[in-house]
């Protein structure tokens, strides 16, 4: 199988830093095809040895069995429940495992046979039961650790640092949007006026109380106040309904089914395997629309059909609510593949009977709780207060209208806003002789002050990652002479505003800084024009 560009180039990245490191992260959001690139990288080590692959789901242990079959050609053993990898004299090369059976038979795994660790859905790979599967398989030197994952939270990142030695390569949702491998994202934000989760408490793990969670939602009002809307917004659209608990799941597809009958069915953690199965098929098969259910289709759930995801369960994971959006960002099958460029991608998208993905939030007096929405997952290189400003901008407008909000556009428009904040707090602050303390270090403050851009969010596991040899090489010859320097979180932002100006027909960074001085627009002004002003500034005219 040809891998995509983006796959391709993080197969050779992650192939080539393990000739230094020993365990290495790769972030690629949902539908951007991490399965196959684990796959890939797998076919590579099994010359060396044998691999192993975790998960922490029955589903996604299939499903990486079925891909790397596909993929390789190689015939998987699974090690999970009622299923034992061969352990005589034919071993499989490529072993895929539950990490809940692998611990329990880690004596039949010996780690000097083993080549490669992969973890799949690596944000999980901090709990207790992950690092005991690490240690085993670490007695061998020689055996290398992959963690592949779509959703590193925030409060993840420092732990995933100490984990794994660098992240090998990150490409997000929003760049998979940007590049027309994913579908763009609208939002609506509708509010219940019964809905009041102001007196619930947040858990260990800082998202809502579920129980307390529950029992709000399950009010016969607020139940009313979610099914009606998602009737009327949905159309005929395949749908997904996150629900809090399985009694929130139950009611909701009970409601749908009243007004709509047979459109709505749930699917819960004990719902019987052979049962789960024709659920899956039947949705896939367009037999229902809705798919009512509580953390079953979080992770590892593929059906590009999906075109309206409704919240029904508010949420203060950002790892959670991303994980739940990714369900809807796959385009229609067949569709962008045979495109190289990626604004064919886009237009070919916005074309077909999928253009976007609709995340339909249920909103009502959330009290001091900072809820995520589909801007903390798009916004996530944008400084805090532009996410929040485009939060209230989509809510604003969904308010006032029918149409949902592109989450993107909104996010821009919020920059504006907040670079002119940001320029009426310097200028007060100017007035009052207040000397603000630098948040980066000189030479990047330098460095993003002669671009004009603000410089996006470091996560944890890339604080000391620097850039790479070729960004800093191609951005010295733009002008920037500490590139070397710099976090490749940074150097890549700079790069990508470079090419970007120079696909526009912008004038350079460089050329920029003297527009700007000479009273002109540096997002406005071409290179010719830029040309022109700087000759004539500098007497350089011919």
């Amino acid at each position: 199988m040809k891998l995509r560009d983006y796959q391709q180039e993080a197969h050779d990245e992650v192939i080539g830093l393990f000739s230094t490191k020993k365990s290495l992260l790769v972030v690629m959001a949902t539908g951007l095809g991490k399965t196959i690139l684990l796959s890939s990288i797998a076919d590579h080590y099994v010359t060396k040895g044998r691999v192993m692959v975790i998960a922490h789901r029955n589903e996604l242990v299939r499903q990486n069995a079925e891909k790397i079959k596909i993929v390789t050609g190689l015939d998987p053993d699974i090690e999970m429940a009622k299923d034992w990898s061969a352990n005589g004299y034919y071993k499989a090369e490529v072993v895929v495992a539950s990490v809940q059976s692998l611990i329990k038979r880690l004596d039949r795994h010996d780690p000097d046979e083993y080549s490669l660790l992969v973890i799949d859905e690596a944000h999980h790979a901090v709990s207790n039961s992950y690092r005991q599967v690490v240690d085993h398989f670490r007695q061998n030197t020689a055996c290398r650790v992959l963690g592949v994952t779509a959703t590193p939270d925030r409060t993840d990142e420092v732990a995933l640092g100490l984990i794994f030695d660098d992240c090998a390569y990150e490409y997000g949702i929003r760049s998979g949007i940007e590049d027309g491998w994913l579908v763009p994202i609208k939002q609506r934000i509708v509010y219940v006026e019964g809905l009041d989760l102001s007196a619930i408490k947040t858990d260990r793990s800082g998202d809502l109380t579920a129980k307390a969670l529950d029992t709000v939602l399950r009010y016969e009002e607020n139940l009313h106040g979610i099914a009606s809307p998602t009737l009327e917004m949905c159309g005929d659209d395949k749908t997904i309904v996150f629900a809090a608990s399985v009694a929130h799941a139950e009611r909701l597809a009970e409601i749908l089914n009243r007004s709509k009958p047979n459109s709505a069915m749930y699917i819960e953690a004990n719902t019987p395997k052979e049962t789960r199965a024709q659920l899956f098929t039947d949705f896939s098969r367009g037999r229902f629309q809705f798919f009512c259910n509580v953390g079953i289709a979080t992770e590892g759930y593929d059906e590009p059909g999906i075109k309206k995801i409704i919240m029904a369960r508010p949420t203060k994971s950002r790892c959670l609510y991303t994980q739940m959006v990714g369900r809807a960002l796959r385009p229609l099958p067949g569709l962008v593949d045979h495109f190289h460029k990626p604004n064919l991608r886009r237009l070919v998208i916005n074309g077909s009977d999928k253009p976007h993905a609709e995340i339909i939030d249920f909103a009502g007096n959330c009290g001091k709780h900072k809820l995520i929405s589909s801007a903390d997952i798009l916004g996530g290189n944008y400084d805090d207060e532009v996410v929040q400003i485009a939060k209230e901008r989509i809510q604003q407008q969904t308010k006032e209208g029918d149409e949902p909000a592109y989450v993107e556009s909104e996010l821009k428009a919020a920059e504006l806003e907040y670079q002119k904040r940001q320029r009426e707090r310097e200028e007060a602050d100017r007035r009052k002789h207040i000397i603000a303390k630098a948040a980066y270090s000189t030479k990047i403050v330098d460095a993003f002050d002669m671009s004009h851009i603000e410089p996006v969010r470091v996560p944890g596991y890339l604080k000391n990652k620097l850039a790479s040899s070729k960004q800093a090489a191609f951005l010295q010859k733009c002008g920037f002479k500490n590139a070397g320097e710099m976090n490749v979180r940074h150097a890549s932002q700079l790069i990508s505003t470079i090419m970007d100006r120079r696909d526009k027909g912008l004038c350079t960074l460089a050329q920029a800084k003297w527009v700007k001085k000479f009273g002109g627009d540096p997002d406005t002004t071409t290179f010719a024009e830029a040309k022109v002003i700087l000759d004539k500034k500098f007497n350089k005219r011919k």
